[in-house]
This record gives structure tokens, sequence and C-alpha cells, in this order.
């Protein structure tokens, strides 16, 4: 057993490569090897989203606080809010975020295929995140 004491882990600021906006990071479960899944509470200011991803083997969200954002390629933008849940489709081209004007976090858990999580993409432009592209 590993217990990791609140505060011993730092939040990290999100990278500007993989995100837009305000975007802090603080871990949940980095499991070692062989176990494969990770998890990382996510908090977005208004306005802050992801970039386009995919996840090789698929992503749960589940949201705990405010309200956001989450759309797949070629579908609608979609409302997010505390106590919702959110599945990915392994290999779905997707982005989530806050509103534009309410934060939001979520708790992200992806399983890694070969030491990979996440495939990162282009980054979602301010007229398809007003639903406008």
């Amino acid at each position: 057993m590993k217990i990791h004491p609140v505060g011993s882990r730092p939040s990290i600021k999100s990278p500007e490569s993989y995100f837009t906006g305000s975007v802090r990071q603080d871990p949940v479960n980095d499991a070692p090897e062989p176990a494969r899944v990770r998890a990382t509470s996510v908090t977005f200011e208004p306005g802050a989203r992801t970039a386009w991803h995919t996840h090789p083997l698929g992503q749960t969200l589940v949201v705990t606080s405010g309200s956001g954002l989450a759309q797949v390629w070629g579908g609608p933008i979609q409302m997010i809010r505390a106590g919702d849940t959110v599945w990915f489709e392994p290999g779905e081209k997707h982005w989530h975020g806050a509103s534009p004007t309410t934060a939001m976090t979520h708790i992200a858990i992806q399983e890694a295929l070969d030491g990979k999580a996440v495939d990162w993409l282009e980054h979602v432009d301010d007229a398809q995140y007003a639903g406008e592209a």
C-alpha cells in the first residue's frame, strides 16, 4: 500500500501546447506498471479547454464541480455539469473544458497502452469553441 498525503504531490499548470486558457492539474493516481490506469483532477477556468485529442483505450470524465463543454469530432457541443460522467470511446477525437462563464473541474481517468495514455492534436480555436465552425 502507498498513501500520498494531501499536499505531497504539487499542482501543475497545464502546458499551453495542449490547453487553451488557465488550467491546473492535480494528480490522483498514476499506478506503476503493470497497472495502466491514470487519473488526474483537472480544473479549467472559464473559457479554458483542452486541444483536440484521443485516448488509445478511451477516457472517462467525472465532473466534480461547475459546468463545462465537451465535443466529439463531427458532433454537437454538449453541456456537462457537476455529477455527470462522460465516456469517450478509444480513438474518439474530442475536447472538453469549462463553459465561457463558469469554471469546471473533472477527474479524468484513462489507461495507458504501451506507456501512452493520450495523443494530442490541434488546438480548439475560438470559433470551434463557440460552435461556429
